[in-house]
């Protein structure tokens, strides 16, 4: 007998879920990356959908599933100009605390060269990845966290790479020194979901 497909979670879904939820529905809004995202991007995991910030609430073990079973999502922009190249960086401003973000920004994901083709499907599977894919795992009573997805143009013939003091540690990146060397510019979209410790 064929197993039943899992359920995929939408963000429409996991909105209800929060309403009913302790969590503060209006976190996203009036966050400041919410307040100029880019629209047309999308994190797909295996059974969650995220295309709008949303926080995961707890049950139905997205969160621990997030943090300790899905590898790296696949990444989809509507907007991808086949002429161009991207660059996709993942951080956590609210490491290890929202309080007290002493080693923001923490880097979970850079893959850099991506082309239109595989912008629309499978990102690690093809490109370049200048740092392997490193799953939200906020501390424990370290409340939520901001995971920020923000994909820029990356400039023709302008190799995008990561210092050897910035491979040393994906603690404390200097996220906008890191834009302004390689002339990112202002992302073309963005994106984020909020989570916090499953066991929390």
């Amino acid at each position: 007998k064929k197993p039943a497909e899992k359920h995929r979670w939408t963000t429409s879904e996991m909105v209800i879920l929060m309403q009913s939820s302790t969590v503060l529905f209006n976190v996203c809004s009036l966050d400041k990356l919410s307040a100029t995202m880019s629209g047309g991007l999308e994190v797909i995991y295996p059974e969650l959908d995220v295309d709008e910030c949303l926080i995961i609430p707890k049950g139905r073990e997205v969160r621990e599933k997030v943090s300790t079973v899905w590898k790296a999502p696949q990444i989809y922009f509507s907007g991808a100009d086949k002429k161009k190249m991207y660059v996709l960086v993942m951080v956590d401003p609210d490491a290890p605390s929202r309080t007290n973000p002493t080693s923001a920004y923490w880097r979970h994901w850079l893959v850099v060269d991506i082309q239109v083709q595989y912008v629309c499907n499978n990102l690690c599977a093809h490109l370049k990845t200048a740092l392997y894919y490193h799953p939200p795992t906020p501390p424990q009573k370290s409340g939520f966290h901001r995971y920020q997805f923000m994909l820029f143009e990356q400039l023709p013939d302008a190799p995008v790479s990561l210092t050897g003091q910035e491979k040393s540690s994906r603690g404390k990146w200097d996220l906008q020194d890191f834009i302004t060397r390689f002339d990112l510019g202002e992302p073309v979209a963005t994106l984020q979901f909020l989570t916090q410790n499953y066991k929390d």
